[in-house]
């Protein structure tokens, strides 16, 4: 570990599978200002520390001296506490992809103690069906962690969680006072561990800035204990704070107490704001031309919190902010792991993926329970999609990993064309997963496209499945055009999870029975294969809580000096939806597991609700219903199939078409054929070449005069099939 002038640190705790990005992001974009930074993950070394032979020694050891070990639990896992600390060295490494062979062990059953996280096991083979001996010993190896900490949340410190820690001091926390107490009372065991690891980087890198990304709640108590220490031990260094939380919670922070821990709070996006407090910082005199000039940056001046945003200079274009920059993270040290039988849920949690960016910001930005007045929506940017696979090639060669999780709030679906493209073009074999709307422009063979170019996932919100709350959501889509659009999703081999939502305002319970009714079709039809309900939530910067009275809410308003961000509220419907909460979530696991589609919707709550009006064939009608694609002169020609084999007859030619699952033939006259072959090769993806519809007749009636017939004719209706596309 080299000096560096920046030290880049996310606190714990986000995942245990991969870094969260913003470091890389910020690393990258330092690289191209040759200014010297270094990067690390405080959350998963404590992890690691954690979760070793050594560390649970000398946790059980708190434990036992603590004496709060109680419950019946916390007592079995104690007593077994010597096969914990013997086996947990052995299942870290095979969570990190480096002890295969010890999977098929774990699945016969016998080889790890079972505490309260195993009672489900013997729902697993319904759960997970039937699954790979890795896949089932990863979740069984994942219990076993989450038993652990279990105890550690229960005799040892409790606020510990895998993704999360001290989550509750920053969820709407308008004054400061809690964590302010907090951060007085003595170190938790976490800050134990945490502490001497972040003093070892402070002297092996000596850096005059330390910049924390705060992404969650969950990361910010020991952000601000990891700056209250780096105050007292090393006063001279500078401490800056920045990332999704303060970007949404800390706008409008008044309590000059935060500025005992922290210098600088930067918010949106950090490239210039974190260029300007290092030249700052380097140079603090009037001879620097950005002296004392910030960019969206709060900090203390006479005693009082004051917005700093004089600096004239523009951020950045995404294009000149660099490629995301890994080096330093210990990559080959994150653990891979199955919580629950999700499918989408297993890879946010399986396996290391590398963050890119397709588009900042959303290019719809209309959803009004979104907070659209923020930066990091309401900025739209693109980027080229040369530049996009620029980068995968470049993290490609930096990380070894070939998976990328575009990390979008809704990539554009042109922008996804372009990058497919590029990818079959350059010939580059990736899997790649992402977030969209449900756009009518996702026709089956543009989905056909990404998935040949390596998308193996999509995730987008059909929110409440009900048109008419759509349309006050202004999402943009119908129930109708979600289930065409997921339909062309599936059938293209890529899948689908939808993020769903209930207690929308001015929504009746009659809509959400509805609603489920719809979801529950669509899942019956094999369109949806994941998804998760979300309760609506009232954040300040959003449309219904910019102008809330116009969607029947009434917000419970209190002073803010801290975070401002959730609202809580009274709905003027009366309803509690809360009480729908287990039985949406119950159902849908059912679902996904394609169990239960017969049961009536009361079945699943144990309170009386309505029949739903939702006629029972109304998503198989949307789906009989074909969208009618016009082709315009526009329209882009692709091949994305493997060039034909050709047998010569008299006056004949035979085309063999072969892809990955099957074959087909075609017989043309000569001539015909011949054409046909030329324009195929011309028109194939890896040539980069794209042909238009319009320019295809042109140049088809320069030879022959039937285009009409040829094209719909049934010869290129199966050349269609087997990888002719029309985007």
């Amino acid at each position: 570990m080299n000096h560096a002038e920046l030290l880049l640190l996310t606190p714990p705790f986000t995942q245990l599978n991969t870094p969260y990005p913003a470091t890389a992001y910020l690393k990258g974009f330092l690289n191209t200002k040759d200014i010297s930074a270094y990067q690390a993950d405080l959350g998963i070394e404590v992890i690691l520390e954690l979760f070793s032979s050594k560390g649970l020694e000398k946790m059980f050891a708190y434990a036992e001296k603590g004496g709060r070990i109680g419950t019946d639990n916390s007592l079995r896992i104690f007593s077994l506490s010597k096969i914990y600390v013997r086996l947990i060295d052995q299942v870290i490494l095979f969570l990190q992809g480096k002890n295969p062979n010890l999977a098929r062990q774990i699945a016969a059953g016998n080889l790890l103690p079972r505490a309260s996280r195993f009672d489900q096991t013997d729902d697993l083979e319904w759960a997970f069906g039937n699954m790979g001996i890795q896949d089932k010993a990863k979740h069984l190896a994942t219990l076993f962690l989450e038993d652990i900490a279990d105890f550690i949340k229960e005799t040892v410190d409790e606020n510990f969680g895998f993704s999360r820690y001290a989550e509750r001091l920053g969820q709407s926390a308008n004054s400061f006072d809690e964590l302010y107490q907090q951060l007085s009372d003595p170190l938790t065991y976490i800050d134990e561990l945490t502490l001497p690891i972040l003093k070892n980087k402070l002297e092996k890198t000596k850096p005059k800035l330390v910049c924390f990304s705060v992404p969650f709640p969950g990361n910010l108590y020991s952000a601000f204990r990891c700056a209250q220490f780096i105050k007292t031990n090393y006063p001279t260094i500078k401490v800056a704070m920045g990332g999704g939380f303060p970007n949404t919670e800390l706008r409008s922070v008044t309590d000059v107490r935060v500025f005992e821990f922290f210098d600088y709070i930067t918010l949106d996006d950090g490239e210039l704001p974190i260029e300007l407090l290092y030249t700052n910082i380097k140079n603090p005199t009037a001879s620097n031309p950005d002296f004392n000039f910030y960019k969206r940056t709060l900090l203390l001046e006479r005693g009082e919190v004051l917005y700093n945003d004089f600096s004239l200079r523009k951020d950045y274009p995404q294009e000149k902010n660099g490629t995301p920059d890994y080096s330093d993270l210990l990559l080959d040290h994150y653990i891979s792991v199955i919580e629950i039988a999700n499918p989408m849920h297993s890879l946010w949690s399986d396996g290391r993926w590398n963050k890119l960016t397709m588009a900042h910001g959303c290019y719809w930005g209309k959803c009004t329970f979104c907070d659209i007045s923020l930066d990091y929506i309401g900025n739209y940017q693109p980027v080229a999609a040369k530049l996009l696979v620029d980068r995968m090639e470049t993290i490609i060669e930096q990380t070894g990993e070939r998976g990328f999780h575009f990390v979008d709030e809704a990539a554009p679906p042109a922008l996804m064309r372009e990058l497919a493209l590029e990818i079959l073009r350059r010939g580059l074999t990736v899997s790649w997963w992402t977030n969209i709307r449900f756009e009518k422009s996702f026709n089956f063979d543009l989905c056909r496209l990404l998935q040949a170019a390596g998308c193996i996932a999509v995730s987008g919100g059909l929110e409440v499945a009900s048109n008419r709350l759509l349309e006050l959501i202004q999402k943009g889509v119908t129930v109708e055009q979600v289930a065409q659009v997921t339909r062309n999703f599936t059938e293209a081999g890529i899948m689908v999870h939808s993020y769903l939502m209930y207690a929308y305002p001015t929504q009746t319970v009659q809509e959400t029975v509805d609603s489920l009714e719809m979801v529950r079709q669509l899942f019956e039809l094999g369109v949806l294969q994941s998804g998760f309900w979300h309760q609506f939530a009232l954040t300040a910067h959003s449309p219904v809580g910019m102008d809330p009275a116009a969607y029947g809410v009434v917000p419970e308003l209190a002073e803010i000096t801290f975070a401002n961000n959730d609202v809580a509220f009274t709905d003027q419907t009366g309803i509690d939806h809360n009480q729908f909460s287990f039985g949406l979530k119950k159902s849908l696991f059912n679902y996904m597991h394609e169990i239960g589609f017969d049961f009536p919707l009361q079945d699943w709550f144990d309170f009386p609700i309505p029949e739903t009006t939702v006629s029972p064939d109304f998503i198989e009608r949307a789906l009989e219903d074909p969208a009618q694609y016009e082709l315009k002169p526009s329209t882009k020609l692709v091949w994305i199939g493997p060039q034909p084999t050709i047998t010569e007859q008299e006056n004949e030619i035979t085309l063999s078409f072969h892809n990955q699952t099957n074959s087909s033939q075609i017989t043309l006259a000569t001539d015909r054929g011949n054409w046909l072959t030329a324009f195929l090769k011309e028109i194939a993806a890896e040539t980069g070449t794209i042909m238009t519809y319009g320019n295809l007749e042109k140049k088809y009636t320069e030879s022959f005069n039937d285009f009409l017939s040829f094209w719909y004719g049934e010869e290129m209706q199966e050349v269609r099939e087997m990888g002719l596309l029309t985007l």
